[in-house]
């Protein structure tokens, strides 16, 4: 019967690789197991009290509860231009290249259905934070996966990809810092990518969520600081991790008119934007002291920090990540065979501690987990505590 087929964008999805991890996560809570979650990205320390009280006090505002702005409230919109003129030392114009969204992933995918027509193609690297492929195969579109080890390797790859083609793809997906795998470039890197694009005229969707969680002296540029830039690429950011706002859902995107327009235009049809008060929460978060933006990263770099000297303790060495909440792990030699979904639960049922199956981010990251910066540094080493448990007595 028809009512019992799948539907067709539907069967596009691959399993959701998450759901049995998750599934035996609640399940072993439900019987009283005190599992320490490194699994999800779900930062766990309060927001400021100061954007908390602007949203308050604009929620007692009659006419604020009213609809919203598609593509952000005005104000809200002159905030991320001023953000990217300090932080970045780029101009932009809040009424055509500036679109509020509601969390990058709401931007991501309604850009995605905004540019992308049957069959076209989008190149997107593998491991990849999944919304960079599968916002593109829900709107029609095909993934070329193309392997990042490193940016330099994914960015090889991606020429490689173009050349092999039969006609130019339509977009090409940078994501550094990078989630998974906490990647970081510089400018020049994202030089070459504004060059090699431009040669094959294809757009850059580049997701900078993780911009401000870093832990050198030199914070992660912008691609719009790149000349040119703009001619093909827009920026995907967000509060979510920077203020520790990730159920608000306020992200921006920024960059190319074109695409700016095109997002516009899909979300007039789709949604008022999100509710003004925390529109204008926003703004005090973009526009108000700093100081609480550089605790979080402390905070972040701290716990960054014990987990890479605790897990090895433990006998798991990991790569010390430079940026992101997350630190993208090898699974021990001896326990790789059993791929990441496997022995992210064989962790879970022996060692009460929860982490990311790699191969939830794609095909090449199978060989890894993604464990998040999400628990104080007292459970940190209480999850070290029961991995050495593990490791020394298997």
């Amino acid at each position: 019967m028809k009512t019992e087929e799948e539907f067709h964008r539907i069967k596009q999805l691959p399993p959701y690789v998450f759901e049995e991890v998750n599934a035996l996560k609640a399940k072993l809570r439900a019987e009283g197991r005190d599992i320490i979650d490194l699994g999800m990205g779900n930062p766990d320390m309060p927001t400021p009290a100061h954007i908390i009280d602007k949203l308050c006090e604009a929620a007692r505002n009659p006419k604020a509860h009213r609809y919203s702005v598609s593509r952000g409230i005005i104000g809200l919109r002159r905030a991320m231009a001023r953000y990217y003129k300090r932080r970045f030392d780029v101009e932009l114009s809040p009424e055509t290249e500036i679109v509020a969204t509601i969390g990058s992933k709401e931007g991501f995918a309604n850009l995605a259905q905004a540019i992308t027509g049957p069959g076209d193609m989008v190149l997107a690297p593998d491991p990849a934070y999944p919304i960079h492929a599968f916002g593109f195969i829900i709107a029609g579109g095909v993934i070329a996966a193309i392997p990042a080890p490193t940016p330099e390797a994914y960015l090889r790859g991606v020429a490689d990809a173009i050349a092999a083609a039969p006609k130019s793809p339509r977009a090409l997906v940078l994501n550094y810092p990078s989630n998974p795998t906490a990647q970081v470039v510089d400018l020049d890197f994202y030089k070459e990518a504004v060059a090699l694009a431009k040669r094959h005229d294809i757009y850059i969707l580049s997701d900078l969520a993780y911009g401000e969680i870093y832990f050198g002296e030199t914070p992660p540029p912008s691609i719009l600081q790149v000349d040119g830039a703009r001619d093909i690429a827009v920026e995907i950011n967000s509060l979510s991790k920077t203020f520790a706002m990730a159920g608000w859902r306020v992200g921006m995107a920024v960059g190319n008119e074109r695409l700016i327009k095109a997002l516009a235009r899909v979300k007039s049809y789709l949604d008022y934007g999100a509710f003004t008060p925390i529109q204008v929460a926003a703004v005090a978060a973009l526009d108000g002291p700093w100081g609480c933006v550089e605790e979080i990263r402390a905070i972040y770099k701290a716990r960054r920090d014990v987990l890479i000297e605790h897990f090895a303790m433990a006998g798991w060495a990991i790569p010390c990540p430079d940026a992101s909440m997350f630190a993208w792990a090898p699974i021990p030699e001896k326990f790789r065979a059993m791929g990441s979904v496997e022995f992210a639960k064989m962790l879970m049922e022996r060692a009460d501690v929860a982490v990311a199956p790699g191969l939830g981010f794609g095909k090449a990251g199978d060989d890894h987990v993604r464990i998040g910066l999400v628990e104080n540094q007292q459970r940190i080493r209480q999850a070290a505590r029961n991995l050495k448990r593990v490791f020394k007595g298997n």
